[in-house]
């Protein structure tokens, strides 16, 4: 059916217009946004490809190695060569102590007792039982005796001989058990004084007269010795090497290889490699090392925390400027300048720092070119440059 010529009334030309006029804006803003797009994209014009970045302007040094002398570091702890806790063996009441507090002990000497009326009447006692199984002994070798010769004549039974021999076997067994309670019984009267088992210097007892004591329980004091005292410090297994050569060169009281430090203060003496331990800790990676040092001044202290020096056997060492180093991730790495002027990220092993500068012990070598200054600017693979970029120029009047 054809609409075209239908009037459909005042009402549908009111809203046909009102149509109109809400979307006319509509139309009027996307041609303007159109428009603004159009003029962004440079009418339409293929865009121009854009040249590498220019090459970052950063600060080169050349890598040489130089004479440097320095110490390596070490965290380490004083422990006594020889050291023991003294231990009552028997119990009882302390009836003496024999010495001072942290004096100097010899060895045998004397230190404490314990009462001992119980164990010396228990040998009394042991004494007299070994004794009187003596007696039974020689009653039963003597009877015997008499019945192997009467057996020669016929005139006793062989029952009677064997009982005879019998008996005599048993003697000799108590005679044997009873010798053996006399040593036990004696070891307690020795047990209950108590001797220093070597030369060195004893502790702050643990106990005064009349204190009761438990046998293999109570602590009576700690005896250590001093002079020479121990050192001992962790090594990595990469250094093995370098402090088994030092332990075979050896070392004499003037050699000043190792040393120990207490802040700023260096301990006067200096020590020698006592030993490297059998086998490197697999949870560390490291080796237990001990050094012995001389302390007749008695400067020194078991359990004192210290630092072990150790003096640098080189020559030369490669020593880098300390701000050309970066870390990532607890490795440490440099920028090596290469052929066109292209750096590549290299990692090196640091040691000491001296100063603004640090030895590098791996991973440069005399000649290298590195970056100095403008690391942070770099990445791997970025090409530089050493001329420094022309300051603009002055604006014309």
């Amino acid at each position: 059916m054809d609409h075209s010529n239908k009037d459909y009334g005042p009402h549908y030309k009111l809203y046909n217009h009102n149509s109109y006029m809400m979307f006319n804006p509509l139309k009027k803003y996307a041609a303007v946004v159109a428009a603004v797009l159009a003029a962004s994209c440079g009418g339409n014009q293929p865009q121009q490809p854009q040249g590498p970045p220019p090459p970052t302007f950063v600060t080169v040094a050349t890598v040489a190695a130089t004479d440097a002398t320095y110490y390596d570091e070490y965290p380490a702890t004083l422990t006594a060569l020889n050291q023991t806790e003294l231990r009552a063996q028997v119990s009882g009441y302390v009836t003496g102590v024999y010495f001072k507090d942290g004096q100097k002990v010899s060895k045998g000497q004397k230190l404490y007792s314990i009462d001992a009326q119980v164990y010396d009447a228990n040998y009394q006692q042991a004494l007299a039982n070994q004794q009187l199984q003596e007696t039974n002994l020689l009653k039963a070798q003597k009877d015997a005796d008499r019945y192997h010769e009467l057996d020669k004549h016929d005139a006793i039974a062989k029952q009677q001989v064997d009982y005879a021999d019998a008996a005599l076997e048993a003697a000799r067994k108590q005679v044997q058990a009873a010798k053996a309670t006399v040593n036990s019984v004696r070891a307690n009267v020795s047990f209950a004084t108590i001797y220093a088992p070597f030369s060195g210097t004893i502790g702050i007892s643990n106990v005064k007269p009349g204190t009761a004591v438990v046998a293999g329980q109570t602590i009576l004091n700690t005896v250590s010795t001093d002079n020479p005292i121990a050192v001992d410090f962790a090594v990595d297994q990469k250094e093995i090497y370098h402090f088994i050569e030092l332990q075979q060169k050896g070392t004499n009281a003037k050699d000043s290889t190792f040393t120990l430090a207490f802040g700023t203060q260096v301990y006067p003496g200096t020590g020698t490699i006592n030993l490297i331990d059998r086998a490197v800790d697999p949870q560390t990676g490291t080796i237990k090392t001990r050094l012995q040092f001389n302390n007749d001044k008695s400067m020194l202290k078991p359990g004192m925390n210290t630092t072990v020096r150790v003096l640098s056997n080189s020559a030369k060492a490669v020593l880098i400027p300390y701000k050309s180093v970066s870390e990532q991730l607890g490795e440490y790495f440099v920028y090596v300048v290469g052929d066109s002027s292209k750096v590549t990220q290299r990692k090196v092993l640091l040691g000491k720092q001296l100063g603004a500068n640090v030895i590098v012990k791996t991973g440069l070598a005399s000649g290298d070119k590195i970056v100095v200054e403008g690391v942070q600017k770099l990445r791997e693979g970025a090409f530089i440059t050493t001329t420094p970029p022309k300051a603009p120029e002055a604006a014309k009047k």
